[in-house]
């Protein structure tokens, strides 16, 4: 029977520790602040939007929102995000997506300041992850890197599976777990015989969007298996990209869906946005 990792209570410790760091740097005249950037109306951008709003007050972080219509210029938008680049009172740029077709969100990500780049998508930011230097690491890998370290999760010299080769879970969670000393595997659409390669996997990282994709003939006795999928089914409930139920008989660690990563990829933009404080006073 697994150990469930519980990421809304990690997420509550994180907090807590963040708390006391917002107090210090405020008694030292410095005020950490988070601007988000909305373009539209998309449903799931307004909850998450919220979700970050509400963590933001629970640790003392200021929040400011600027939401824009879909028809926003790509100028303008870039326009917004250089002003936020030049004022001091902002510590954290975060750009919430997706985006209008007409915006390019990677030109968008590469105008964010990298040392404001609280999403870590800047390329400089994912550059220096790269190269084992100092960097703001995507909040949803970072996430689940704090995950398995709080677990005291083996990584290294483990089979590390990671489903999904996205820009904002997947690549860079491949070079997280190589800073850990895993032995990393990738699979995607194109992937052949992808369950037989998951069953080689000590510890597989699901970010494939499909629901309950990984079955319990797929995971091999004693794995650790993080589920990164949030997908919403015909019913109105909420699954993850793995068969939890199917599962969780097998697995050493499993991470529950909802309840698992999100709320440790809030807590992690909580911290790269008080990590950029810090930095503006050094």
């Amino acid at each position: 029977m697994a150990e469930i990792i519980d990421g809304k209570e990690l997420a509550k410790k994180v907090r807590k520790e963040l708390k006391k760091d917002v107090e210090e740097l405020k008694a030292k005249g410095i005020n950490p602040k988070l601007a988000v950037i909305m373009v539209g109306n998309d449903p799931g951008s307004t909850v998450y939007v919220r979700n970050k709003s509400k963590a933001c007050e629970k640790v003392g972080i200021e929040f400011e929102e600027f939401l824009f219509e879909e028809t926003i210029s790509e100028e303008m938008l870039l326009e917004t995000i250089e002003k936020l680049n030049q004022d001091d009172s902002v510590h954290g740029i975060l750009l919430q997506c997706p985006v209008p077709k007409h915006i390019d969100v990677n030109k968008a990500f590469r105008s964010i300041s990298p040392n404001k780049d609280v999403d870590g998508f800047n390329p400089i930011n994912v550059g220096n992850l790269t190269i084992g230097e100092d960097a703001f690491v995507s909040c949803t890998p970072y996430g689940v890197i704090k995950m398995l370290e709080e677990y005291n999760i083996e990584t290294e010299g483990k089979n590390a599976v990671i489903l999904g080769r996205s820009n904002i879970v997947g690549k860079p969670m491949i070079q997280c777990m190589l800073n850990k000393n895993s032995t990393v595997t990738v699979c995607h659409s194109r992937t052949k015989d992808i369950g037989e390669v998951i069953k080689r996997a000590d510890i597989i990282i699901a970010a494939i969007g499909k629901p309950k994709f990984v079955k319990a003939d797929m995971v091999k006795d004693g794995a650790v298996v993080i589920d990164v999928g949030i997908n919403r089914l015909d019913d109105g409930s909420i699954c993850g990209d793995v068969d939890y139920d199917a599962i969780f008989d097998k697995a050493s660690h499993i991470t529950p869906v909802p309840g698992g990563v999100g709320p440790m990829t809030i807590a992690m933009l909580l911290n790269n946005v008080v990590k950029a404080a810090k930095l503006k006073l050094n």
